[in-house]
């Protein structure tokens, strides 16, 4: 636990004022998870990938994400070598610690399905073979919500793919005050430390996985999925594959918290980053106004959560 929460410290060198955000991304490094940050350009989205990262001494390779992006482009392709006469597979950029796809939206269906396989199965296949991708592999793909104009909304199916949904937002005047005198000089992630390991991560997350969660709290979690399936407003609910990453996330929030159990309050705390983008509204829900984030609030206010 003292590793992750230097790793933590680590990169708000470089990321001011948003802890909570850089949690949640350890969070989703430890629970093996993949991340969507979502915000306008100019936040950090690159730059959280960029520290993360360093912090842990691991490659990064950044996908720019076009219009004239292939799927060979992400996984690699097979080229013919006249001097073996042979086929050899030459690899993508998929093959990483840490894979940033910069603007995915951009990036046209097919080749952001061509990031499937690599997200559940955290393999790529070509030519029929199979090629492991690293055990600390993780997508961190970035989208803007303006300047919409000739993208490509991600599918549902790929949406639940992704572990949690981040927002940077806005520094406050007094963190973007820090933040001007942080580069006043030299950036910060110029001379960034690694403060951590690939071991340590893999190690961590077997201690994640070894925290308790009650049956009273898996009930819960049970409960705010089948709550999200039956409402009005609602289109589209929480997959049994959201409901496991509610448990994962909870149980990575636990051990950052230093606790050995999962709680009803860490749920509900995270819930919002993991669940807001597997719910899909009505249209007529949404012309008046409603978002996935009010209805999740609206189910978690409404379901009494279990005293533990």
């Amino acid at each position: 636990m003292d590793a992750m929460l230097s790793l933590i410290e680590n990169v708000e060198k470089v990321i001011i004022g948003k802890r909570p955000v850089i949690e949640l991304a350890v969070v989703a490094m430890l629970c093996r998870g993949h991340v969507l940050l979502e915000d306008v350009p100019g936040t950090g989205k690159t730059m959280l990938a960029r520290a993360l990262a360093r912090s842990v001494a691991v490659d990064m390779k950044r996908l720019q994400c076009t219009s004239d992006l292939l799927p060979s482009d992400i996984t690699g392709v097979a080229i013919y070598n006249q001097k073996t006469a042979d086929f050899e597979f030459r690899p993508g950029p998929v093959f990483t610690h840490l894979l940033l796809a910069d603007e995915i939206n951009r990036a046209t269906p097919r080749a952001q399905s061509a990031l499937l396989e690599c997200m559940e199965e955290f393999h790529v296949s070509v030519d029929g073979h199979t090629h492991e991708l690293p055990k600390l592999f993780m997508v961190l793909a970035t989208q803007n919500p303006i300047d919409m104009a000739g993208t490509h909304a991600l599918p549902e199916a790929q949406l639940d793919r992704f572990f949690m949904r981040l927002r940077m937002e806005y520094p406050s005047i007094e963190q973007e005050m820090r933040i001007l005198a942080a580069q006043a000089q030299t950036h910060p992630i110029d001379s960034l430390p690694a403060v951590t390991s690939e071991a340590d991560i893999l190690a961590a997350r077997a201690q994640v996985k070894a925290v308790h969660i009650s049956m009273d709290v898996a009930k819960y979690m049970v409960g705010i999925s089948a709550a999200s399936r039956q409402h009005s407003d609602l289109r589209l609910g929480i997959s049994p594959r959201g409901t496991l990453a509610l448990a994962r996330g909870a149980q990575g929030l636990a051990y950052l918290r230093g606790r050995d159990f999962v709680s009803p309050d860490l749920v509900k705390s995270i819930a919002p980053a993991i669940l807001e983008h597997r719910l899909i509204v009505k249209p007529q829900a949404a012309v008046l106004g409603r978002n996935a984030g009010d209805i999740l609030a609206e189910i978690l206010d409404r379901l009494p959560p279990p005293v533990v």
